[in-house]
């Protein structure tokens, strides 16, 4: 079992955790996971080494929750512990200079493009974040990235803070002043990555996308995550999860990322009940010993 050190709100639902794992913080790489099950029943997580401390022994990660098994992750705080933490997991990303690197996190993949933005830097390439979210508070990480990159462009798709428009915009609007762009890395929801990857094509720059959204076993032994790259296929948990982007087959990876959509919303709805049945009973208990007190 692995300890909670860390444990705090950055965003709505959007939790993150300082976890216990030593040999892991030693050994991980940019671009790499590890699966976390809450319990010994629980789901495998698969879920991006945000960062890590070598010397604490911690690594950091950055948890959304929408589904049961996230949401129940999130319930956690500091002093509480984690069933099983295995890793490090996946091919790391492929750090060279390139010259300038985009690094561009939609969402809560901002927590899964840091770790990345950090290592092009510290390989000596001019690197440009662009971090962005539906509102203000869905924009995270955002002191974190001014810290390893040399421009950070947060955008909000209501306008709300920083530039107004999709991340791919803000792309655009650089890519349109002469700005020589060399590489480009997309970590986020899918139509934003395919996105991403049509606005780069026309320019020839080298994009890459991380497809951990469509990872479940974190193996490649369930074949949940297989999807197509260059007309052949893959398990992104194995030979990835970072691609080449204009050469994933994202019509695929969105249909796929939808198979287990009844499922979820089933396991969702079975945690809210379970939820809201513990705060009536919470409430029924407190209101009883407040009676037995107080009389």
């Amino acid at each position: 079992m692995n300890k909670i050190i860390e444990a705090r709100f950055i965003g709505p639902d959007v939790k993150l955790f300082r976890i216990e794992a030593p040999k892991i913080a030693e050994k991980r790489k940019a671009g790499q996971f590890v699966i976390i099950r809450v319990n010994d029943t629980g789901e495998r997580l698969p879920l991006t080494i945000a960062d890590s401390d070598t010397s604490a022994g911690t690594i950091t990660i950055i948890v959304q929750g929408i589904g049961a098994s996230t949401k129940m992750l999130n319930t956690l705080n500091a002093g509480d512990y984690i069933h099983d933490v295995v890793g490090p997991l996946g091919k790391a990303s492929h750090i060279e200079n390139f010259g300038t690197a985009v690094s561009i996190g939609g969402g809560v993949g901002t927590a899964i493009a840091f770790p990345t933005a950090k290592a092009l830097k510290e390989a000596g390439n001019h690197v440009i974040s662009i971090i962005g979210g539906r509102s203000k508070e869905f924009v995270i990480l955002e002191e974190e990235m001014k810290q390893v990159a040399d421009e950070v462009y947060p955008t909000t798709d209501d306008g709300s803070y920083g530039y107004h428009g999709f991340v791919t915009q803000k792309l655009e609007e650089l890519l349109k002043s002469g700005r020589k762009i060399d590489f480009v890395l997309a970590i986020g929801p899918i139509p934003m990555m395919a996105a991403v990857a049509k606005t780069t094509q026309p320019y020839n720059i080298q994009t890459v996308v991380s497809l951990n959204p469509v990872m479940v076993d974190g193996t490649g032994m369930c074949g949940g995550c297989r999807a197509y790259v260059d007309n052949k296929p893959v398990f992104v948990c194995v030979d990835g999860p970072e691609f080449d982007a204009h050469k994933v087959d994202f019509k695929i990876l969105m249909q796929r990322n939808k198979m287990y959509l009844p499922q979820e919303k089933e396991s969702i709805e079975h945690f809210n009940h379970v939820c809201n049945y513990d705060k009536m009973y919470d409430a029924e208990a407190k209101k009883t010993n407040h009676e037995v007190t107080h009389g």
